[in-house]
């Protein structure tokens, strides 16, 4: 048999609040299997948390109610009610409570309820009075929430804070706090009063997601970027969110401050792609190969494979290491048999060139490139620098004449390829004479 859970808590947003809504709650009290009175009571139960699941809270409420009048169990009475509120229905609710007390039913829950309806529907002076008789009974630091919350419909905002603060003094409830800071920040206009409570709270009793978030919140909305970089970190520290992970990158990238983002990101292993293009960014190639070696095996993405030969090269104190260049070779023929891309055939296509390994090879992967994109200096370049490794000086000549009036012409490697060729052309000259 499907059993109720309980104790049932209401929550609903009054549209003059800007803050959290009071809760109903009830004593715990469940179903049991062996206690059951009614021939289709565990049927009607599924039709009614069915028509809950679908939004029909009319319908849910109605077999509710059923239920209850066939078994007394009230736990059915309070859902019931619970689908009234949720409509909303306020003043059938409001009734419903009235006539059940006149035939002798009544409790704190249809209390609670009932005060829930009146803040509905505006009727806060009436709501008054139940609340504080019920908060007075109870001390409970719920139903202090309840009275604050119409303490603030009536404006009285100092009122309503006294209240709380007497709860959150015996044992620093967060949710009290919570509450606390949001009247002192929204109503009360005391911003740095509401933020210094709950960074004491934090720093007294750990900084919970509840209060990490409403400090995150202030902070936004002050513009306090390194009180927000703060609540994130120790927030991340919690939940290991990647959304929050997401906003710490942000704003170290925001402050440029990429040495803090680094250690970040190391520390938490959360975005290994920003952390690999830092480390690109900075020349350090040593960890940059090693972040996309992982990232390759994590993923099986060529183009992880092909930027890790790359930084494997570039980080090589010595770039004619033989058992290196062949690695660095085959991972980028390797990364091309899936992943024709224009800047891994210009790699590979220079490296057989420059290190003379295999030079008409390489040109053929940079014609390759250049079809891909045919305006491109680098590949230009490169094309030049296989005619002249072939001692073809004046095909080399004429392609270089073309990329230093191209972008990226004036290209310190390029120069010197420049100087390199007219050498060539020069003691060509001489050797005809």
């Amino acid at each position: 048999m499907y059993k109720l859970l309980a104790p049932l808590f209401l929550l609903f947003a009054m549209s003059a609040c800007v803050y959290e809504t009071p809760q109903v709650h009830a004593q715990e009290q469940v179903v049991k299997s062996n206690q059951k009175v009614y021939e289709y009571e565990d049927s009607y139960i599924l039709f009614a948390l069915r028509a809950e699941q679908l939004r029909d809270f009319n319908s849910a409420s109605d077999i509710f109610s059923l239920l209850y009048e066939n078994t007394d169990k009230k736990e059915y009475l309070y859902r019931s009610l619970q689908n009234d509120l949720t409509i909303p229905q306020f003043q059938k609710t409001i009734k419903r409570v009235n006539e059940l007390a006149e035939e002798g039913v009544h409790d704190d829950v249809l209390t609670r309820i009932k005060i829930v309806a009146l803040l509905g529907m505006k009727r806060f002076p009436e709501a008054k009075p139940l609340a504080l008789d019920l908060f007075t009974k109870s001390a409970d630091a719920n139903d202090a929430l309840l009275l604050s919350d119409v303490h603030v419909q009536l404006q009285e905002y100092t009122a309503a804070v006294e209240l709380l603060e007497s709860i959150y003094k015996k044992n620093y409830d967060e949710k009290i706090l919570d509450r606390i800071s949001l009247i002192l920040y929204v109503n009360l206009q005391k911003k740095e009063d509401a933020i210094s409570r709950l960074e004491t709270h934090s720093h007294m009793h750990g900084c919970s997601e509840l209060i990490c978030l409403r400090l995150a919140g202030f902070y936004s909305h002050e513009s306090n970027i390194e009180g927000l970089l703060s609540v994130y970190l120790r927030l991340y520290e919690i939940n290991k969110d990647a959304e929050v992970a997401k906003k710490i990158v942000q704003i170290y990238l925001y402050k440029k401050e990429p040495m803090q983002l680094i250690a970040f990101l190391e520390s938490s292993q959360s975005d290994d792609d920003t952390l690999l293009q830092l480390y690109a960014n900075m020349k350090n190639y040593e960890k940059a190969a090693f972040v996309a070696g992982k990232l390759y095996t994590q993923t099986g993405e060529a183009s992880y494979l092909g930027r890790s030969a790359i930084y494997k090269y570039e980080g090589s104190e010595d770039k004619n290491d033989k058992v290196m260049l062949v690695q660095v070779v085959e991972n980028l023929k390797s990364v091309l048999v899936t992943k024709s891309d224009a800047m891994y055939l210009n790699y590979l296509g220079y490296l057989l060139i420059d290190h003379d390994i295999d030079i008409k090879e390489g040109m053929g992967y940079i014609q390759k490139a250049l079809i891909q994109e045919p305006e491109s200096s680098y590949f230009l370049d490169s094309l030049a620098w296989g005619h002249y490794k072939l001692g073809e000086c004046q095909e080399a000549n004429r392609i270089m004449q073309r990329v230093i009036k191209l972008e990226g012409g004036d290209n310190s490697e390029v120069l010197e390829h420049v100087d390199a060729i007219q050498k060539c052309l020069n003691m060509k000259k001489v050797v005809k004479k």
